[in-house]
């Protein structure tokens, strides 16, 4: 059970473009030399994260910029924008219909339900993590410490 690497670029690349507004135009390949991903890649992204509403990218000129406050942009949505198929596709249930065994007949159904309950709780959790919090914990580990 793992959330594809997908996210956690998309959240350095939306980190990356707030902390570059108003110092510098963000494009693809800044955001590739950032996060050491191919530029195709960053690509795919950001136009997922732009269909998603999540970032404006102007014709021709480039520089990606944040279509919300980062308050209002949650890991959820995110996630979403890089994974269509969303946490149905986190924990799967094996193929075992039509077999004659009373296990594999409704392992299914079995599953269905504590599968659901799991979605649902990490559904809940990654929409109460915004990407201010996600800023803000930036911030805090390149801010230098003040000596007391």
């Amino acid at each position: 059970m793992q959330i594809s690497m997908k996210c956690s670029i998309a959240v350095h690349c939306l980190i990356f473009i707030h902390e570059a507004s108003g110092k510098a135009k963000v494009t693809s390949n800044l955001l590739a030399q950032s996060t050491g991903s191919n530029p195709v890649i960053i690509r795919n992204i950001l136009s997922a994260l732009k269909k998603a509403g999540l970032i404006e990218i102007p014709r021709g000129t480039g520089g990606a910029k944040l279509c919300a406050a980062p308050s209002k942009i949650t890991l959820y949505q995110i996630y979403a924008a890089m994974e269509p198929d969303g946490l149905t596709s986190l924990i799967g249930i094996h193929p075992c219909q039509g077999r004659s065994c009373p296990v594999a007949q409704n392992i299914h159904r079995v599953l269905q339900g504590p599968y659901q309950k799991i979605e649902d709780s990490i559904k809940q959790t990654m929409e109460g993590i915004t990407l201010q919090s996600m800023i803000d914990e930036f911030e805090r580990l390149v801010t230098p410490k003040s000596m007391d």
